[in-house]
Protein backbone atom coordinates (compact mmCIF):
# COMPACT_ATOMS: atom_id res chain seq x y z
CA UNK A 1 0.00 0.00 0.00
CA UNK A 2 1.34 3.41 -0.98
CA UNK A 3 1.15 6.23 1.52
CA UNK A 4 -0.40 9.54 0.48
CA UNK A 5 2.94 11.14 -0.44
CA UNK A 6 3.85 8.18 -2.66
CA UNK A 7 0.45 8.41 -4.37
CA UNK A 8 0.95 12.12 -4.93
CA UNK A 9 4.38 11.78 -6.49
CA UNK A 10 3.14 8.91 -8.69
CA UNK A 11 0.43 11.14 -10.18
CA UNK A 12 -2.40 9.23 -8.50
CA UNK A 13 -5.36 10.57 -6.55
CA UNK A 14 -4.22 11.47 -3.06
CA UNK A 15 -5.56 13.06 0.12
CA UNK A 16 -4.09 16.57 0.13
CA UNK A 17 -5.20 16.98 3.77
CA UNK A 18 -3.00 14.13 4.95
CA UNK A 19 -0.78 15.25 7.88
CA UNK A 20 2.42 15.12 5.81
CA UNK A 21 1.08 17.75 3.38
CA UNK A 22 -0.26 19.90 6.19
CA UNK A 23 3.24 19.87 7.70
CA UNK A 24 4.75 20.88 4.34
CA UNK A 25 2.31 23.78 4.20
CA UNK A 26 2.99 24.80 7.81
CA UNK A 27 6.71 25.03 7.16
CA UNK A 28 6.15 26.97 3.94
CA UNK A 29 3.82 29.45 5.67
CA UNK A 30 6.57 30.01 8.22
CA UNK A 31 9.42 30.50 5.75
CA UNK A 32 7.80 32.45 2.91
CA UNK A 33 6.96 35.57 4.96
CA UNK A 34 10.57 35.63 6.20
CA UNK A 35 11.88 35.39 2.66
CA UNK A 36 9.55 37.97 1.16
CA UNK A 37 10.25 40.45 3.98
CA UNK A 38 14.02 40.39 3.46
CA UNK A 39 15.41 43.26 1.33
CA UNK A 40 17.17 42.49 -1.93
CA UNK A 41 20.55 43.42 -0.48
CA UNK A 42 20.45 40.71 2.21
CA UNK A 43 21.39 38.02 -0.27
CA UNK A 44 23.05 35.67 2.23
CA UNK A 45 19.99 35.69 4.48
CA UNK A 46 17.64 35.16 1.54
CA UNK A 47 19.77 32.29 0.30
CA UNK A 48 19.65 30.62 3.72
CA UNK A 49 15.85 30.71 3.73
CA UNK A 50 15.69 29.28 0.21
CA UNK A 51 18.02 26.44 1.14
CA UNK A 52 15.65 25.53 3.99
CA UNK A 53 12.52 25.96 1.87
CA UNK A 54 13.40 24.35 -1.46
CA UNK A 55 14.19 20.79 -2.51
CA UNK A 56 17.38 21.85 -4.26
CA UNK A 57 19.05 25.08 -5.37
CA UNK A 58 22.14 25.70 -7.49
CA UNK A 59 24.48 28.66 -7.51
CA UNK A 60 23.52 32.22 -8.48
CA UNK A 61 19.75 31.82 -8.06
CA UNK A 62 17.63 34.94 -7.57
CA UNK A 63 13.92 34.85 -6.71
CA UNK A 64 12.07 38.17 -6.54
CA UNK A 65 9.41 39.06 -4.03
CA UNK A 66 6.58 38.39 -3.64
CA UNK A 67 7.20 34.66 -4.21
CA UNK A 68 4.52 32.07 -3.41
CA UNK A 69 4.72 28.29 -3.36
CA UNK A 70 2.75 25.41 -1.88
CA UNK A 71 5.21 22.93 -0.36
CA UNK A 72 8.59 24.34 -1.42
CA UNK A 73 10.32 20.99 -0.98
CA UNK A 74 9.32 19.89 -4.49
CA UNK A 75 11.05 22.83 -6.25
CA UNK A 76 14.52 22.26 -7.73
CA UNK A 77 16.64 24.97 -9.40
CA UNK A 78 19.85 24.60 -11.38
CA UNK A 79 22.57 27.28 -11.63
CA UNK A 80 22.10 30.84 -12.89
CA UNK A 81 18.34 31.17 -12.53
CA UNK A 82 16.40 34.42 -12.28
CA UNK A 83 12.78 34.34 -11.10
CA UNK A 84 11.19 37.78 -11.22
CA UNK A 85 8.52 39.23 -8.92
CA UNK A 86 5.09 37.82 -8.08
CA UNK A 87 5.61 34.25 -9.29
CA UNK A 88 3.55 31.33 -7.99
CA UNK A 89 4.77 27.72 -7.97
CA UNK A 90 2.11 25.19 -6.90
CA UNK A 91 4.59 22.39 -6.25
CA UNK A 92 2.42 19.49 -5.11
CA UNK A 93 4.60 17.42 -7.44
CA UNK A 94 8.14 18.17 -8.57
CA UNK A 95 8.97 21.41 -10.41
CA UNK A 96 12.41 21.17 -12.00
CA UNK A 97 14.04 24.31 -13.43
CA UNK A 98 17.33 23.84 -15.26
CA UNK A 99 20.35 26.14 -15.43
CA UNK A 100 20.62 29.49 -17.21
CA UNK A 101 16.86 30.04 -17.03
CA UNK A 102 14.93 33.32 -16.96
CA UNK A 103 11.41 33.37 -15.49
CA UNK A 104 9.66 36.73 -15.85
CA UNK A 105 7.15 38.37 -13.51
CA UNK A 106 3.75 36.87 -12.70
CA UNK A 107 4.54 33.40 -14.02
CA UNK A 108 2.34 30.64 -12.58
CA UNK A 109 3.40 26.99 -12.53
CA UNK A 110 0.82 24.42 -11.49
CA UNK A 111 1.35 20.75 -10.74
CA UNK A 112 -1.96 20.05 -8.96
CA UNK A 113 -5.19 19.22 -10.76
CA UNK A 114 -8.57 17.51 -10.36
CA UNK A 115 -10.57 15.09 -12.52
CA UNK A 116 -12.74 16.78 -15.15
CA UNK A 117 -15.78 14.53 -14.69
CA UNK A 118 -17.82 15.59 -11.66
CA UNK A 119 -18.44 11.99 -10.56
CA UNK A 120 -14.68 11.39 -10.48
CA UNK A 121 -13.85 14.75 -8.94
CA UNK A 122 -15.99 14.42 -5.80
CA UNK A 123 -14.63 12.24 -3.00
CA UNK A 124 -17.06 9.33 -2.48
CA UNK A 125 -19.04 9.37 0.79
CA UNK A 126 -17.30 12.58 1.87
CA UNK A 127 -18.31 14.29 5.11
CA UNK A 128 -16.78 17.18 7.09
CA UNK A 129 -15.79 14.66 9.78
CA UNK A 130 -13.74 12.53 7.40
CA UNK A 131 -10.73 14.83 7.48
CA UNK A 132 -10.33 14.40 3.71
CA UNK A 133 -10.65 17.05 1.03
CA UNK A 134 -14.12 17.08 -0.58
CA UNK A 135 -12.72 16.54 -4.06
CA UNK A 136 -10.06 14.28 -5.51
CA UNK A 137 -6.67 15.73 -6.29
CA UNK A 138 -3.70 14.53 -8.31
CA UNK A 139 -0.41 16.20 -9.27
CA UNK A 140 1.96 15.87 -12.22
CA UNK A 141 5.55 17.15 -12.47
CA UNK A 142 6.65 20.16 -14.51
CA UNK A 143 10.10 20.50 -16.10
CA UNK A 144 11.78 23.57 -17.63
CA UNK A 145 14.98 22.77 -19.49
CA UNK A 146 18.34 24.54 -19.47
CA UNK A 147 18.52 27.90 -21.18
CA UNK A 148 14.79 28.60 -21.31
CA UNK A 149 13.17 32.03 -21.05
CA UNK A 150 9.61 32.06 -19.71
CA UNK A 151 7.85 35.34 -20.53
CA UNK A 152 5.73 37.48 -18.24
CA UNK A 153 2.37 36.13 -17.14
CA UNK A 154 2.91 32.65 -18.56
CA UNK A 155 0.82 29.84 -17.05
CA UNK A 156 2.30 26.32 -17.12
CA UNK A 157 -0.12 23.48 -16.44
CA UNK A 158 0.49 20.10 -14.75
CA UNK A 159 2.61 17.50 -16.52
CA UNK A 160 4.26 19.90 -18.98
CA UNK A 161 7.91 19.70 -20.06
CA UNK A 162 9.57 22.62 -21.86
CA UNK A 163 12.64 21.66 -23.86
CA UNK A 164 16.05 23.27 -23.41
CA UNK A 165 16.67 26.61 -25.08
CA UNK A 166 13.03 27.42 -25.74
CA UNK A 167 11.31 30.78 -25.26
CA UNK A 168 7.68 30.98 -24.13
CA UNK A 169 5.98 34.22 -25.17
CA UNK A 170 4.36 36.48 -22.59
CA UNK A 171 0.83 35.56 -21.59
CA UNK A 172 0.96 32.04 -23.02
CA UNK A 173 -0.88 29.12 -21.43
CA UNK A 174 1.28 26.02 -21.77
CA UNK A 175 -0.98 22.97 -21.82
CA UNK A 176 1.29 20.46 -23.60
CA UNK A 177 5.01 19.70 -23.92
CA UNK A 178 7.09 22.22 -25.88
CA UNK A 179 10.10 20.95 -27.86
CA UNK A 180 13.63 22.26 -27.38
CA UNK A 181 14.98 25.33 -29.16
CA UNK A 182 11.79 26.97 -30.29
CA UNK A 183 9.71 30.08 -29.72
CA UNK A 184 6.22 29.10 -28.56
CA UNK A 185 3.30 31.44 -27.94
CA UNK A 186 -0.44 31.55 -27.43
CA UNK A 187 -3.27 29.92 -25.55
CA UNK A 188 -2.88 27.04 -25.93
CA UNK A 189 0.85 27.57 -26.42
CA UNK A 190 2.30 26.27 -29.71
CA UNK A 191 5.74 26.49 -31.36
CA UNK A 192 5.95 29.16 -34.07
CA UNK A 193 9.61 28.87 -35.10
CA UNK A 194 12.84 27.11 -34.19
CA UNK A 195 15.86 29.01 -32.86
CA UNK A 196 19.45 28.53 -31.71
CA UNK A 197 20.50 27.23 -35.13
CA UNK A 198 18.09 24.30 -35.00
CA UNK A 199 16.31 23.27 -38.19
CA UNK A 200 12.61 22.44 -37.85
CA UNK A 201 11.80 18.73 -38.02
CA UNK A 202 10.31 17.35 -41.21
CA UNK A 203 6.51 17.64 -41.48
CA UNK A 204 6.46 20.48 -38.92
Amino acid sequence: MKNELEKCMAGEWYDCHDPIFLEFKRKTRELLPKYNALPYEQKAEKRAVLEELLGGIGTNVSIGSHFTCDYGCNIYFGDNVSVNMNCTFVDCNRITVGSNVLIASNVQIYTASHPVELADRLTPDWSPESGEYFCRTYALPVSIGDGCWIGGGVIILPGVSIGAGSVIGAGSVVTKDIPANCVAVGSPCRPVRFINGVEPPENS
